[in-house]
This record gives structure tokens, C-alpha cells and sequence, in this order.
């Protein structure tokens, strides 16, 4: 058993979507997102989106940051990962603009105050209006706090996001197809509308990370920022503390603690995505957003059993490098729990992928083609890496 499952967590959510596997589909059962008919307007060249996600236990990283630094501030970059965790779902079905969110935020009263709780609510209203000037357009309506301690041990910060869209302009992944190739988008470097570095983290396998990476202090110190019926073995088993500063010294324009680069705010590729579905709508033929599954995410949307080959992904960043190195975990595991690097997928045609690197690169993103889709008579990923061939 991986030490993500004897965490009590899942890559692959196996449990859930057995869960919901009889529920209703939607218009699109390949498409990132379920799309139903348009119950709001009753117009038939409509449709209706509704997608709920969060920031996961990331939300426990920013609680152990700021009791061990004091930075109150952290807390903005929760906020953004549980708006982009949302919005970027939503990109890959092809919607980038007019939408409403609510948030949901239960905590334990008695460990996260009143001034955590607006860190969240003005950091959620500020990425609004960034985004604001690119174009992309969501309007804050609110949401539920609940203070639920019996429940929460600290803080649960998620949201929901709304659209009604033009149902010709839906990314479906049906369009996928052999001879396509993938277009990965980096989720590390500094894009031109972000204010630091990014690590590439985003805001999956966390509960991994954080475990892996961290020491036993915070077993000692912090139990409320676990489930102490873990066993011992899984449990803080790294050699870091979130303030130890990065080995070799990085420079001044990148993280300089553990801490900085675990808790980097998960990049949204909104004004990439807005930019490429206004003007080369008909050139994409699916999107795959990396999040819980890592790389091997793509597998749960292909609309037939194609083989996709992933042989040029990008080098590995440095944070997935420190994790593997805390906790020994196979590369294969790895794949499949973090986006290494690579955290949106472009499918189109060979001809197409230029367009696609240059919008990225218009940004300041790190783009190239990381793999391509093949024929075959059932689903399989193979990810080749300087040390072989992952098959899944």
C-alpha cells in the first residue's frame, strides 16, 4: 500500500466516483466539467456549469506557515487556490468569462480568528480583480462561513463556481483524436500576471507533501493538523520545517524557505486560455487540467481508448524533487499524485501546437509539446523518463 493510501487519501478518488458513477452524466460525459441543459434560461443554445472545488489541505500547510512565521498573509494565496482550483476546471471546457463564485469556509473557531477569515475573503476579491484587467470576468456573490469545530479541525476553504455558456463554444474532448499532440503548459516559473515565483505545486497531493516533507515537530506540536489515528510511520516523516531556508540558496526573485515554495499559490491560466478559446477555438480538440491524479488525470476523459505518450514533459521542478527525496516515493506514484511540473494539457493538431506555445509564452509560461495521442485497442499512458517507461 503507497503512503498516500495509508494516509487515508486517494490519487484517484476510486471511492467517489464509484459513488456517483449512476448519477446523470451530462451533455458531454468526456468533458472536464458536467454540462447540463440550460435549466436557468430554457435556451437550447445554452448550457448550465456548476463546479465545486477547493483548496484541500493545503489550507493545513498556511495554518502551520503562519503559527510558525507570524505571516497573516499567507492566507491570500489559500484563496486563489481555492478560486483557480475552480476556474481552471472550468477552462478546460472552454469557459473563461461572466462567472459567479460562492465561497464556503467552515473552521474551528477557536484556532483560526476573524482576521484569518478576512485574509481569505479580500485575498479571493483581489485575484477577482486581476483578472479583471485580462478580460475575464467573476463576480463574488458571497458564500456561507460556518464555524463547525466539532467537524473541522481548522480551516476548510472551498468554492463553487456558475456559468451559463453558448453551447457551440464548449470544449467537450470529444475532438481528441490519433495523430494529436499535447501541448503541456508549465505550472512553475513567473508569469507576467504573477507577483513571485511559483513552484508548480497547485493545490493537489498536499496531504503527501506536507507529511513527506515536514518533520515530527509538528506531529509534537501541532496534532490538531492531523488525524492522529494515523500510524506514526506516516505522519511528519520528512527532516524540514517550513521555515528552513532552501539548499542551495536560491535567488532573490524565487522562494527562499520550504515553506514559500510549498505554499505557492496555484497558478490559474485564465489570460492564456481566454486568449487561445477567443481567437483558436476550432483549433483545440480537448483540455485536461492536471489537478488530483497528476499526469495521469487525462486517462478519466479521453473519448476512446487511445494510447497517449508522454515523452517530453518537462524537468521535474524543484519541489516535487525534495518530496520524492523526503519520502522515497516511486516515480510512478509520483505521476500520478503530483502534475510534476506540467499542470494543463492542450490537445490539437501538430500544425496547431506553435499557436498554442507562443500564447503561453505571451505570458511569460513555459510552454512545448510534452507527448501525442495514439491508436489503440484499449486506454494506456505511457510517461518515458530519463530513468524508463512508466505504463498505466
Amino acid at each position: 500500500m503507497s503512503l498516500y493510501s495509508k494516509r487515508g487519501v486517494s490519487a484517484q478518488k476510486e471511492e467517489v466516483h464509484a459513488a456517483v458513477q449512476h448519477l446523470d452524466q451530462g451533455l458531454f460525459p468526456h468533458a472536464f466539467c458536467k454540462i447540463y441543459p440550460d435549466y436557468l434560461g430554457g435556451d437550447d443554445a445554452f448550457v448550465n456549469i456548476m463546479h465545486a472545488d477547493g483548496a484541500g489541505t493545503k489550507s493545513i500547510l498556511a495554518y502551520l506557515y503562519w503559527k510558525e512565521t507570524g505571516d497573516i498573509s499567507v492566507w491570500k494565496g489559500i484563496a486563489q487556490d481555492a478560486v483557480v482550483m475552480n476556474l481552471d476546471d472550468l477552462l478546460c471546457v472552454g469557459v473563461y468569462d461572466n462567472i459567479v463564485f460562492n465561497s464556503t469556509i467552515d473552521r474551528n473557531k477557536h484556532l483560526i480568528p476573524g482576521d484569518v477569515l478576512q485574509q481569505i475573503i479580500s485575498g479571493t476579491q483581489e485575484l477577482f480583480d486581476r483578472l479583471k484587467d485580462f478580460g475575464v470576468h467573476i463576480h463574488y456573490l458571497g458564500g456561507e462561513t460556518a464555524d463547525v469545530g466539532d467537524v473541522v479541525r481548522t480551516v476548510a476553504v472551498n468554492g463553487t463556481m456558475t456559468c451559463r455558456w453558448p453551447k457551440n463554444r464548449i470544449v467537450s474532448n470529444e475532438g481528441i483524436r490519433s495523430g494529436d499532440v499535447i501541448v503541456g503548459l508549465a505550472s512553475y516559473g513567473q508569469a507576467t500576471y504573477e507577483s513571485s515565483y511559483n513552484s508548480g505545486i497547485g493545490s493537489n497531493g498536499l496531504t503527501s507533501a506536507r507529511h513527506d516533507v515536514l518533520g515530527k515537530f509538528y506531529a509534537e506540536y501541532f496534532k490538531e493538523s492531523y488525524d492522529n489515528n494515523l500510524s506514526d510511520d506516516v505522519v511528519y516523516i520528512g527532516k524540514h520545517k517550513l521555515s528552513d531556508p532552501l539548499q542551495p540558496q536560491t535567488t532573490s526573485s524565487k522562494p527562499q524557505t520550504i515553506g514559500q515554495l510549498i505554499l505557492s499559490p496555484t497558478r490559474t491560466y485564465a489570460p492564456v486560455m481566454k486568449l487561445l478559446l477567443e481567437q483558436h477555438f476550432d483549433k483545440i480538440h480537448g483540455l485536461i487540467h492536471c489537478s488530483g491524479g497528476g499526469q495521469t488525470k487525462c486517462m478519466k476523459y479521453l473519448p476512446g481508448t487511445f494510447r497517449i505518450i508522454k515523452d517530453n514533459l518537462f524537468e521535474t521542478p524543484e519541489i516535487f524533487s525534495i518530496i520524492r527525496q523526503n519520502s522515497g516515493s516511486s516515480e510512478k506514484e509520483m505521476y500520478e499524485v503530483f502534475n510534476m511540473g506540467c499542470r494543463l494539457e492542450i490537445y490539437c493538431e501538430p500544425a496547431d501546437a506553435a499557436i498554442m506555445i507562443e500564447a503561453a509564452n505571451q505570458f511569460g509560461i513555459a510552454a512545448q509539446v510534452i507527448g501525442r495521442v495514439e491508436a489503440s485497442d484499449k486506454k494506456e499512458l505511457v510517461i518515458k523518463t530519463v530513468s524508463g517507461e512508466i505504463y498505466y
